[in-house]
């Protein structure tokens, strides 16, 4: 469970950093990171093919006011008329009377005078019909385009437009829209993904056909009803180009928000430019797919967990905060390619998983320097009670040999000493090929004895030399019938494995009990366990027992000394004999040894 727990909380951290991508505040902040990118951004300029004819403040002051604006605009379509704009789109309201009849007759004229006109219509406050041009205007007009915005709820802003609106069961494209396909003189082809207008493929995918504008960061050329009046040569400006033409004074309304505005908001007859522009120079912003979006998420998650995986130090927070860096800088690089990567999924991914991952690592390597000074601590606690256990030995072979040197003994005395010098070598050599033992076993390079063995005669052999230890605590040691058969393997070691099992029992029973040894047969391999009344071990310290100098708190607490490497070589001599090892304690209560070894009969 311990190693599916990293990767198992990177794999949170996706998914918290895409649903963040998910959530408002994270839309937003993908909006205002595209408005950031767009005015940071300067594309390769290129020629407008678009002009607005602006009904401006002064245009109303020189024209008498609102209520002159359709003879005003009247005046400025016959002076540009001369010059045959490709098409002429007018974003004005048209579908009342106005008080000024003369000015609506003159501007009936105008239109029946006008090629390519695209008059607008409106949507009702209600979204349920349209509100179309006087049939008198619209009888002249060769399109019809919607004009609704759709600004962005959150914040007001147009970052898109849709290519068609349906009211009353009716569709209508939208002003920009139909103004390239008069221009053009092409049909609008549909398909689910994209509308074709002549060679122009406009991505524009279903059910809402929503299109990004790109804005003009130069924006488009404007002439306004005074100045054309006032000067007729300015009409040549709009030779052979698409003419947009509607009010841009601040008092009339209409005026909307765009990633390039910076809070000053703009006329609807330069959005519907811009929106024209885009079409007709094919500079569409796409949004990347979500299978993109995916990916590069999940890249940068995997990329972190790899990075404080493999590297520490210095080099894993340089790669860190170069994974930063690029969760940052690619949705910019995206947008230079004219793809719209969102910003916050991405970003998110990338510091949750390098924030978790970095909290594992640190957690990770507190964790091993804690179990590595604990071992430390253990190991040198061990070491010095083995080397109190040497001096024993140590003592009395030096004190023998200065003994036998110094006086003169009989030769019965004199025996006695080489005798004794023989005993406590010997037990000086057990001890160091004791601790070689362990390391050799640990590593795998003991290489065992195969000879044939029985399991009750090494045992029986074992409790003759604990007996008498068992016999000084009033310890009683019953063996019960072991089953037949022969073991295979090394007999020292495993006469070794059993001694450590029943002397331990012995060394951690109180008085006047019983140490139990029994054995079965299962199938092909033999049980023999070591049962004992003693102190017994808690449940979370069976888990560790075998490993190398662990002692359990019960057993320091006995007063017995031990350097808790016994069981760890018990272990890896049962497991070198393909064997396995168990326990059964009960604190108190006394604990039960199970050693299972593959028997050959």
């Amino acid at each position: 469970m311990r190693k599916l727990a990293y990767p198992g909380l990177l794999a949170a951290t996706f998914l918290l950093g895409l649903t963040a991508g998910w959530l408002p505040f994270g839309q937003q902040i993908d909006s205002d990171a595209y408005d950031f990118f767009f005015r940071l951004y300067r594309p390769a300029p290129w020629t407008p093919e678009s002009i607005i004819l602006a009904a401006d403040e002064a245009s109303f002051q020189a024209f008498g006011g609102l209520f002159k604006l359709r003879n005003a605009m009247a005046v400025g379509l016959n002076r540009i008329r001369a010059v045959h704009p490709r098409a002429l789109a007018l974003d004005i309201i048209l579908m009342e009377k106005s008080d000024d009849p003369a000015g609506d007759a003159a501007l009936e004229d105008a239109f029946q005078r006008t090629s390519n006109l695209v008059l607008p219509s409106f949507l009702s406050e209600d979204g349920a019909r349209w509100d179309d041009p006087l049939p008198r205007f619209r009888q002249w007009a060769t399109a019809i385009g919607e004009v609704h915005a759709t600004p962005d709820k959150r914040d007001a802003i147009n970052r898109d437009i849709p290519l068609q609106e349906v009211a009353a069961r009716e569709r209508r494209w939208a002003l920009a829209l139909e103004a390239f396909r008069v221009s053009r003189r092409a049909p609008i082809t549909e398909f689910p993904d994209s509308l074709h207008v002549g060679s122009t493929v406009v991505p524009s995918p279903l059910p809402g056909r929503m299109m990004r504008v790109r804005y003009s960061v130069t924006g488009i050329p404007r002439v306004s009803l005074k100045q054309l009046a006032d000067k007729p040569s300015l009409a040549e400006r709009f030779r052979g180009k698409v003419v947009f033409a509607g009010v841009t004074a601040q008092a009339m309304g209409d005026r909307w928000m765009t990633p390039l505005s910076n809070s000053v908001n703009v006329p609807g007859i330069e959005i519907h430019a811009n929106a024209y522009e885009t079409i007709a120079h094919q500079l569409f912003l796409t949004d990347a797919p979500k299978l993109w979006v995916v990916l590069v998420c999940l890249a940068f998650v995997a990329s972190a967990g790899l990075t404080f995986a493999l590297l520490d130090g210095w080099p894993a927070n340089v790669a860190a905060a170069g994974i930063l860096v690029v969760a940052h800088v690619l949705p910019y690089v995206f947008f230079k390619h004219n793809i719209v990567f969102p910003y916050t999924p991405g970003a998110a991914c990338a510091w949750l998983a390098i924030v978790t991952a970095a909290a594992w690592r640190h957690i990770v390597v507190r964790r091993k320097l804690g179990q590595s000074e604990t071992a430390r601590s253990q190991y040198r606690e061990a070491m010095q009670f083995v080397t109190h256990e040497m001096k024993t030995p140590l003592t009395a072979i030096q004190g023998s040999s200065e003994l036998i040197s110094r006086y003169a003994m009989t030769d019965e005395k004199r025996k006695q000493m080489a005798d004794m010098i023989n005993a406590e070598s010997k037990r000086l050599a057990q001890m160091i090929e004791t601790f070689l033992n362990v390391e050799r076993l640990s590593a795998g390079q003991m290489q065992l004895k195969r000879e044939s063995f029985s399991p009750l005669e090494i045992v029986a052999r074992c409790i003759d030399r604990v007996r008498p230890v068992a016999d000084r605590k009033s310890i009683a040691i019953q063996m019960e019938a072991l089953p037949q058969g022969a073991l295979i393997g090394d007999r020292e070691l495993m006469e070794y494995a059993f001694y450590n099992l029943l002397t331990n029992a012995v060394k951690y029973s109180p008085p006047k009990t019983t140490v139990t040894v029994s054995g079965e047969r299962q199938k092909d391999r033999v049980r023999v366990s070591v049962a004992d009344q003693g102190i017994g071990i808690d449940a979370k310290d069976t888990r560790r027992i075998f490993e190398k100098f662990y002692r359990t708190k019960t057993a320091e607490q006995s007063g017995e000394k031990g350097t808790g490497i016994g069981l760890s070589i018990v272990e890896q001599i049962v497991i070198q004999h393909g064997g396995s090892i168990s326990v059964d304690s009960e604190v108190g209560k006394g604990s039960r040894f199970t050693v299972s070894l593959p028997s050959l009969q």
